[in-house]
């Protein structure tokens, strides 16, 4: 697979209800997996897309959908997603599992497999969900095997009902699943891995989803480290994840493992062997227009940059057509996909959807697709299917005041990637400010050579980027001498100005 790969995460329930009301009989059933159309295939290549995470394909259960479907914290959230909202459009969380088996309804495991193997043919992995905090109230190990669980008291249950229930079948008290910061997810029950035996289990179960897949995304994967969970819980264990990811790629030496983690902690899993880890301090530095807050973020070392998992939106985080104004948009997404690391796209984002659906539901809103944002994704998973941009090197360039009380350097970024095999570089510079600013770009010895090149320019200023742009266009591109002497490019930067240049020969 490419180095910085390129993701897209599908609602999966949703899809299968979308492509059914596109088939003849246009039926409001979900189709199974192996009748994904070939369109969407053909989308997927055509977006340069290498890995695909399929959301919510594992089988959930009544007592979690229920859950869903009466709390009062939820539904109105659901109701201002969908105008029309319906209870059958609330399908439980897809991470609230009852069993790791594929959904009956999305054609189960057979009907899994034979869509691995047409993505395989076009060169896309599968990625699916892995869950390790906690299960779905309706996992058969709640009475198989309560032991798996963290138990509460009756004083527990009384003096934190948003933390513990009582399971019905057995009258016993159990703890919902949560992190140290927030009240429980009141339609899961809490695993608990101070229990020797759960460790082993919860392994197996990666295994059996690793034979199934390419790779999965580990749900809030920093609460299974000793120290959030004994922080959480009060409870001593072993570590989990170093073990598990070795015992897996052990049996599929290229399986890859993505973990969803905050509060700083990406180091930490990347050192237990996860290949990426979500990259949220850059999207918060860009949500919040923290610009030189982003450049810093860019120096860290190129090795723990690569294994960041780059982002604008997910389906936990506000769309970021409803965040970001075109004129803060268009940067952002450049310097989050153009820098090193996988690039992960979400389903919705090429169009500009600006509702966020929540994972519980199973329909999504009919949206217009708002055609400037088409036009820059297509301009960006064009130049991504360029291999200087997976194989190349990448180097972040210093950038200083113009004069010494002009600040507006603070909001440039540039950066270089070169090709050692075929000499050639592409060069990148954002304004992230939506005025102008000015500054000193220092220039590498080692490319000040290349200043007098032919330079083409890879993202025209002159072409409106409301014009259709299928393709990146290739017009020349001048540096001004002037601009670019003694190891430095004094550049004046429009604001939200995108340079893209490669140097040609």
């Amino acid at each position: 697979m490419l180095q910085h790969p390129v993701l897209y995460q599908y609602n999966t329930r949703i899809a299968a209800r979308q492509f059914a009301r596109h088939l003849p009989n246009q039926t409001s059933s979900p189709i199974g997996l192996d009748a994904f159309p070939e369109s969407f295939l053909d989308f997927l290549s055509d977006a340069g897309v290498s890995i695909l995470w399929l959301l919510s394909v594992w089988q959930t259960g009544e007592r979690s959908r229920m859950v869903s479907r009466t709390n009062p914290q939820w539904v109105p959230e659901f109701h201002h997603t969908l105008d029309s909202l319906q209870t059958e459009d609330i399908g439980g969380s897809g991470f609230a599992i009852a069993s790791y088996r594929v959904s009956d309804q999305l054609g189960g495991p057979d009907s899994l497999a034979a869509l691995r193997e047409r993505l395989s043919a076009r060169g896309i992995k599968l990625m699916l969900d892995f869950v390790p905090n906690h299960m779905g109230l309706d996992h058969p190990w709640l009475e198989s095997n309560p032991e798996y669980f963290i138990q509460g008291s009756l004083e527990q249950l009384r003096s934190e009902p948003q933390n513990y229930f009582v399971y019905e079948p057995t009258g016993q008290i159990f703890a919902h699943g949560r992190d140290p910061y927030f009240s429980g997810w009141v339609d899961t029950v809490q695993l608990d891995y101070s229990c020797s035996d759960l460790h082993k289990k919860m392994q197996l179960e990666l295994l059996h989803i690793a034979d199934q897949c390419d790779g999965v995304r580990c749900d809030m994967a920093m609460l299974l480290t000793p120290r959030v969970f004994e922080k959480t819980w009060g409870r001593r264990i072993e570590p989990f994840w170093n073990e598990t990811i070795a015992l897996t790629k052990q049996r599929h030496p290229n399986f890859l493992m993505m973990a969803e983690v905050y509060w700083d902690m990406e180091w930490e899993l990347q050192e237990e062997g996860f290949d990426y880890c979500y990259d949220k301090r850059l999207y918060d530095r860009l949500r919040d227009d923290d610009k030189l807050g982003v450049r810093n973020h860019l120096e860290a070392d190129i090795g723990y940059q690569s294994r960041l998992a780059r982002f604008l939106e997910n389906h936990d985080e506000a769309r970021a057509a409803s965040i970001l104004p075109l004129p803060r948009h268009i940067p952002a997404a450049v310097v989050t996909y153009l820098s090193p690391g996988l690039r992960f796209f979400h389903d919705g984002q090429f169009d500009g959807r600006r509702l966020k659906v929540s994972p519980h539901l199973i329909r999504a809103p009919e949206e217009p697709s708002d055609r400037e944002i088409q036009v820059l994704y297509r301009r960006i998973t064009e130049l991504l299917k360029d291999p200087i941009f997976h194989e190349g090197e990448w180097e972040l360039l210093d950038v200083q005041r113009a004069w010494h009380d002009n600040w507006s350097s603070d909001c440039l970024v540039a950066w270089v990637w070169k090709s050692q095999s075929t000499a050639r570089i592409m060069l990148c510079v954002v304004n992230l400010a939506v005025h102008e600013a000015q500054g000193n770009i220092a220039i590498p010895e080692w490319l000040r050579e290349f200043r007098s090149r032919t330079w083409v320019d890879r993202w025209p200023a002159d072409q409106e980027l409301g014009n259709d742009a299928s393709r990146v266009a290739s017009t020349e591109f001048a540096i001004p001498q002037s601009q670019w002497s003694d190891g430095e490019w004094t550049f004046f930067a429009a604001g939200s100005q995108v340079i893209v240049v490669e140097c040609i020969g």
